[in-house]
């Protein structure tokens, strides 16, 4: 008789978060000091799978690392922002889940280790806010209220890292974009909204990722889409051109630029639109 799918989901779902938490506990039943050097070579290994975009590959190294060393704050970060760009990839809530959860044990860990740490703090931002893409109205609220303190330190203590200014960006657009009810209900039963929420400064916030990384073409494209929702139609058609010129490497990089085309493709049928309409006007 086959297995039921909601009882193979739940058990790869408890597989994947027992793997995650032997990880974190194992290297504390080791009788022996972790070498230095293997270590080193397993980071630089992770490393170098990451710059081929095999992700996968990349977060076995960092769990090896940490069965050895369980407190290894390299690892600890890594794993965690890998597991939620794995997670991403599933059309399955209960997997996404699996990675998602695994990602935030690795993220409050790595606090742990470094509380003031901009990666640590990037990391626990991240696994939030991908956690609340699964959970109740409520729980998203609550997601993007906790997450702040987190995506805020991780800018201060590293001015310099895109990733870290796109999460800042996406955070104040999504909390100034608050409909009615999320708002009523931050305030009367999340002890209020998140402060200091608004969309310039999220454009602000993407700006600034794009600049520090103008060939990364989801920074063009959230950037694009803010640009577009705030009636900005020609510096979001200048972002749009920008990344019609960027290659895809992976398969999520070619679904985004895809993206960007068709909406370059719409904005300028709308600007033509819009010009023969002027154009009629002065005759």
């Amino acid at each position: 008789m086959p297995a039921h799918p909601v009882c193979c989901a739940t058990k790869s779902l408890l597989i994947l978060l027992l793997a995650a938490g032997m990880v974190l506990s194992s290297g504390s039943r080791a009788y022996s000091q972790p070498s230095a050097t293997d270590i080193s070579r397993l980071l630089a290994e992770g490393k170098e799978l990451q710059k081929q975009y095999k992700e996968s590959e990349a977060l076995a190294k960092y769990e090896q690392v940490l069965k050895q060393a369980p407190g290894n704050y390299e690892a600890l970060w890594q794993a965690a922002v890998l597991s939620v760009h794995i997670g991403n990839r599933y059309t399955d809530e209960t997997r996404k889940a699996a990675y998602f959860s695994a990602a935030r044990l690795y993220s409050t860990r790595s606090l742990v280790v470094k509380p003031e740490g901009a990666e640590s703090n990037y990391a626990e931002a991240l696994a939030l806010v991908n956690q609340a893409t699964l959970l109740s109205a409520r729980g998203r609220l609550v997601a993007y209220k906790e997450m702040k303190p987190y995506v805020f330190k991780a800018v201060e203590q590293a001015p310099k890292w895109a990733d870290a200014w796109q999460l800042l960006g996406r955070w104040h657009y999504r909390v100034d974009h608050y409909n009615p009810l999320e708002r009523a209900y931050s305030q009367f039963f999340l002890g209020g909204m998140p402060g200091s929420a608004s969309t310039p400064q999220a454009i602000e916030a993407l700006v600034k990722a794009h600049e520090l990384e103008p060939k990364k073409i989801q920074f063009c494209y959230d950037l694009a889409r803010v640009h577009l929702n705030r009636g900005q139609r020609t510096r979001a058609s200048n972002v749009l051109q920008e990344a019609a010129q960027i290659v895809p490497v992976t398969s999520e990089e070619l679904e985004i630029s895809r993206r960007c085309r068709a909406m370059l493709i719409q904005l300028n049928r709308k600007m033509l639109k819009q010009l023969h309409q002027k154009v009629k006007k002065t005759l």
